[in-house]
């Protein structure tokens, strides 16, 4: 028998998949950043406020998060290929749909659909992605990859927005997803194998229908709060709707045979903690693109291609270090030490760019701290990713992907939402009081980056509580249990 032709056979496959996952990955993050660059020209173009802005980026962001859940289960009963393609399809028409909106409301409606797309594509491609490398070193460097995608596609997707917006106009950073859509559907189906989870067959529609307008009340309520009034009854409808649609969800869940989110699962401590981080991980970081674009075309006067490659800084940094921090700092250390040393070099390039004002440079007032930034958020990525998934088995890897990738997406949505409300209401109360709007805008940019950074702060904190996730690998691969190490 020839084994080592086996094991190169072997090893092409997985290669190739991972490729393909990371492909999918690449075009869901892509465009959670892509809008970004282009917000400036799209408020233009249609007429949109400042406060109705974030709406373009929001709405991506809940529907991905309010439906990820839903995805990876339907990854796992129906077959984590078809839901995979089921996703690139729906993303790629959307994408189409977003790209000829002549108003806010057409737009907004678009990204919500690319969102639902992109949540079946992102969980079902983690599902893949874990069912196709056991737990242990192999998993540990396919994460740090998918990590590394991650990281690069988050800021990628900024840099591709100013070149396409400069050149040949906001729209067409939604139709080239429609290509791209279309070449990794035929691939998947050409390439990838099919596989499932759970036997069970049954969905829980209610759950994931209840969460996501639980979280897209909650925005509503937070982001209208500068306009209406925090003690307008249209608020606190809206705010007090969502907690009891929060309620309503985890009665659901504690009651139906399926549940969407099995409370026993997250009320374990290193996932529990591991979701929150991820959470605080992606609430800072989306943070950051979303007001350091802001700051740098409406504040600096960047054109969108010159803010584009700004953040440059961040995406090749976040991309070597995502790289290391998956293939040899996690295995080495532990999830633990990582995350806390990623968050805290994170929160620190948040209070750096809260220093930026009117008359900052690129290189000594945003260049120092956007490459902290990669820095941080290269670290954070694959350890989190690893810490979400210890102890999950192939049965339940798309319960996993799910939960990590729902904490991740809803954690950055809520924090642009109300991070940006922030900034709008500091940024009126300036105006109004007769502070030029380009220093008015600075300040209220400035507020938000000094939240971001709290929220860092947190995220660091709680980091310390972590067992050594990373470190037990290699025990759960020889088969023994998967139960985290005593805290180091």
């Amino acid at each position: 028998m020839d084994t080592n032709g086996s094991t190169d056979s072997k090893l092409i496959r997985s290669g190739l998949i991972l490729a393909l996952v990371c492909a999918g990955q690449f075009m869901v993050i892509l465009d959670i950043a892509i809008v970004n660059v282009a917000l400036p020209s799209i408020q233009i173009d249609l007429g949109v406020s400042q406060s109705d802005l974030q709406w373009a980026v929001v709405a991506y962001g809940l529907f991905l998060g309010g439906f990820l859940l839903l995805g990876g289960r339907s990854a796992d009963l129906l077959g984590r290929r078809k839901v995979f393609m089921t996703g690139l399809v729906i993303f790629a028409g959307a994408s189409l749909l977003a790209g000829f909106a002549n108003s806010l409301t057409v737009l907004v409606i678009a990204r919500g659909m690319q969102g639902f797309g992109a949540a079946l594509t992102a969980a079902a491609a983690l599902a893949i992605l874990t069912a196709t490398f056991e737990e242990g070193p192999d998993r540990t460097k396919a994460l740090g990859a998918w990590a590394g995608v991650s990281a690069f596609g988050a800021t990628a997707g900024v840099i591709v927005s100013g070149v396409l917006t400069d050149t040949i106009g906001w729209e067409w950073i939604f139709f080239i997803n429609v290509p791209l859509g279309i070449a990794l559907t035929i691939a998947a189906f050409m390439f990838l194998p099919e596989s499932r989870g759970e036997a069970e067959s049954s969905f829980d529609f209610a759950g994931a229908i209840t969460v996501t307008s639980a979280l897209l009340l909650l925005v509503l309520g937070v982001n209208k709060s500068e306009s209406w009034g925090w003690a307008d009854g249209r608020t606190i409808g809206a705010l007090a709707a969502a907690a009891i649609l929060f309620v309503l969800f985890v009665i659901i869940e504690s009651r139906v045979k399926h549940p969407l989110v099995p409370l026993n699962r997250i009320t374990d401590r290193i996932v529990g903690t591991a979701n929150i981080l991820a959470a605080l991980v992606f609430g800072s970081f989306f943070v950051l693109i979303f007001i350091g674009t802001l700051l740098m075309q409406q504040v600096l006067g960047y054109t969108p291609l010159e803010a584009g490659v700004g953040w440059l800084a961040t995406s090749l940094t976040g991309l070597v270090a995502a790289g290391v921090t998956g293939t040899v700092l996690v295995e080495k250390f532990g999830a633990r030490p990582i995350l806390f040393s990623g968050l805290v070099i994170l929160a620190g390039s948040m209070l750096g760019l809260a220093q930026a004002d009117a008359g900052s440079s690129y290189i000594g007032g945003i260049f120092p701290f956007f490459f902290l930034a990669g820095l941080g958020i290269g670290l954070c990525f694959p350890s989190v990713q690893v810490a979400a998934f210890t102890g999950f088995t192939d049965r339940d890897s798309g319960l996993a992907s799910g939960l990590v990738n729902t904490s991740q997406e809803v954690g950055g949505a809520v924090s642009v939402a109300v991070l940006a409300t922030i900034a709008v209401g500091l940024t009126n109360d300036l105006i109004l009081g007769g502070t030029e709007q380009v220093d008015a805008l600075a300040e209220g940019f400035q507020w938000a980056f000094y939240v971001a950074a709290a929220i860092a702060i947190v995220g660091a904190a709680l980091a310390l509580t972590l067992g050594r996730a990373g470190a037990v690998q290699a025990a759960v691969a020889e088969g023994e249990e998967a139960s985290p190490e005593p805290a180091s």
